[in-house]
């Protein structure tokens, strides 16, 4: 079995975060997309210095996962609702999930997976929701396995290429004072 434990990081993190974040969206995703749109969104939205800023905004939330040890991939939430959503109010993004490749099989996804949904819940949030590419299947089917059932879609530009997302949610009843 694995050791796998996973923290609240902060902006000391950042680089750490956007090595990953780069690492695991390159490998996600290159095969599909051309190698300038996969470099110009890479640049736009994984460079430190942007998620310096994500790290400093108090609307989000970043966990890094480790296993045994060595960082294993990081979730990013966020408060908040799609329009499409009822309980706007009550609602937290999963806006970024990944797990890098090599800890893939290890129960990494699941622990985050788990740490999030728990996460939610103490914060008394009755929706969680997240977007995911329509031709990841993996991962459309990893949601599923929590619960997650799709609601809506959305454009998601990668560098020039408009893509589609689908937007998946699970909704539970909350935690109140750990009952």
């Amino acid at each position: 079995m694995n050791e796998i434990n996973i923290r609240r990081a902060t902006e000391k993190d950042a680089s750490l975060i956007a090595k990953i974040s780069r690492e695991t969206f390159y490998d996600s995703f290159a095969e599909q997309n051309t190698q300038e749109d996969m470099e110009l969104f890479m640049e736009q939205q994984f460079n430190t210095s942007l998620l310096m800023e994500e790290l400093f905004d108090d609307s989000n939330i970043f966990f890094l996962a480790y296993c045994e040890e060595e960082p294993a991939g990081y979730i990013k939430l966020k408060s908040g609702a799609h329009p499409d959503l009822e309980n706007a109010n009550q609602a937290i993004e999963i806006c970024r999930f990944y797990a890098r490749k090599e800890m893939i099989g290890k129960g990494i996804g699941k622990a985050m997976m788990l740490h999030a949904i728990q996460y939610a819940k103490t914060a008394a949030c009755k929706t969680l929701w997240l977007g995911v590419w329509e031709h990841n299947k993996r991962a459309i089917n990893f949601y599923n396995s929590f619960g997650f059932q799709k609601f809506s879609e959305h454009d998601f530009v990668l560098g020039t290429d408009v893509q589609r997302d689908w937007l998946m949610k699970r909704e539970e009843p909350v935690i109140v004072n750990g009952q």
